[in-house]
């Protein structure tokens, strides 16, 4: 049984990587703040397992407690391959410096930079011992490159984990039974994120107007293809702590 944790799979890519994913075989767990009924008749017409757990993972405590109700989902005896993709996230606060709460800016870390960090710790101190194909994968951005103006937290929180990302892959590189540790930066997709970002004012997000052409001029990407490229590239052997781009594969 393949079995593959999730967070972020109520809609966009995360909706989309588990539609590709769902098939004979396969046993998919995501983490989310609502279920997707769709995907739960999705999964029955394809024949394979799909488990939901909610959880606000901007919320600690909440994803503490979910974690181990993950783990009494998986058959550790029938796991063959076992994969965590870590897609949740947001944009919010949208700000410059000096205008974002301070409560506004602690959520935006826990789920963006916290979760991740606190899921992957979890799953490599259950995997340790197991000889089986493990791999976990960030959900990264552009932004973790370069600096927008009211993107302060968000260039910052993926920064951080694309470091992340390259520091838990050396460590891996050591362990008898290595995890495979990835970013994948997927971006610009027409998502409710985009629709977000679009809608933000100018004084809170300088770069609004640049945002709003590539909707209008058809040059945001389909959630559904960037998560045949994510999962075409997890079928390969990735390099261990690398920051991968969907433009590499264009």
């Amino acid at each position: 049984m393949n079995t593959t944790i999730i967070t972020g799979a109520s809609r966009g890519l995360g909706e989309a990587i588990v539609k590709q994913l769902l098939a004979p075989g396969q046993h998919i767990i995501y983490l989310s703040r609502s279920e997707n009924h769709s995907l739960r008749q999705l999964a029955f017409e394809k024949d394979a397992v799909l488990q939901f757990v909610p959880c606000d993972l901007s919320n600690a405590h909440q994803t503490e407690a979910a974690i181990t109700e993950v783990f009494e989902k998986i058959n550790w005896n029938d796991a063959e391959q076992l994969t965590l993709i870590n897609n949740a996230g947001t944009v919010h606060p949208m700000k410059p410096v000096g205008k974002a709460e301070a409560s506004e800016i602690e959520a935006h870390i826990q789920l963006n930079l916290t979760a991740p960090m606190v899921l992957s710790h979890a799953f490599a101190a259950k995997t340790k011992d197991l000889p089986v194909k493990k791999t976990v994968v960030n959900i990264s951005s552009g932004a973790a490159n370069y600096s927008l103006f009211g993107w302060n937290a968000y260039s910052s929180s993926k920064a951080g984990l694309d470091m992340f990302t390259k520091s838990f892959g050396l460590e891996q590189k050591q362990e008898k039974h290595p995890i495979t540790v990835l970013s994948f930066s997927p971006g610009i997709m027409d998502t409710e994120m985009q629709g977000n970002i679009r809608s933000t004012k100018p004084e809170d997000f300088a770069d609004v107007a640049r945002f709003q052409e590539y909707h209008e001029t058809g040059k945001l990407r389909s959630a559904d293809f960037v998560a045949g490229v994510l999962l075409n590239l997890l079928l390969e052997e990735p390099e261990n702590g690398r920051i991968y781009d969907i433009k590499e594969f264009l």
